[in-house]
């Protein structure tokens, strides 16, 4: 056999390499499609998490600054869930995060005594029941078919004046 012939015969073709490149990449592509998009669905829920987080601190500081048997105090508990839910104490514009409910706001206040003697007035806000939906679901391809998550319960706990 010549060299020509023998180079021939061992020597893949241009065309069919190209067609393995593309084949090879259309299985790539999907679980990497995949994970893309979960990756983006989970820092979405973090965000709105963290946006949570924040709004119940808010809405914590700002009953904090009034005691709890001032005239008033109906009146900052409102804004308080206000604060929670729209970020502003007036409940205008819209939610913070799609989904949320003054009736998921918890505020309960109580009172303790210091080892001291002294009386500690707390004031605790929490968002419990808030639910989480994907846009895209990355879970759906591992078998579950729940279209969200739910949050444990999101509460801070501050001293009060």
């Amino acid at each position: 056999m010549n060299r020509i012939a023998r180079k021939n015969q061992f020597s893949p073709d241009k065309k069919n390499i190209h067609g393995a490149v593309a084949v090879e990449m259309a299985i790539l592509l999907i679980p990497l499609i995949v994970m893309a998009v979960g990756v983006a669905e989970f820092g979405r829920a973090i965000y709105q998490y963290n946006t949570l987080v924040k709004a119940v601190r808010d809405a914590g500081r700002l009953l904090s600054q009034h005691a709890p048997g001032s005239v008033n105090y109906a009146t900052y508990t409102a804004e308080a869930r206000c604060l929670a839910v729209h970020g502003n104490v007036n409940c205008s514009g819209a939610q913070l995060a799609p989904g949320l409910t003054a009736g998921m706001v918890t505020i309960t206040s109580s009172t303790t005594l210091s080892s001291a003697g002294t009386t500690i007035n707390l004031v605790e806000v929490g968002i419990t029941g808030y639910r989480f939906d994907f846009v895209f679901n990355p879970l759906t391809f591992f078998g579950n078919s729940d279209t969200g998550i739910t949050f444990g319960p999101i509460q801070t706990t501050m001293r009060q004046i």
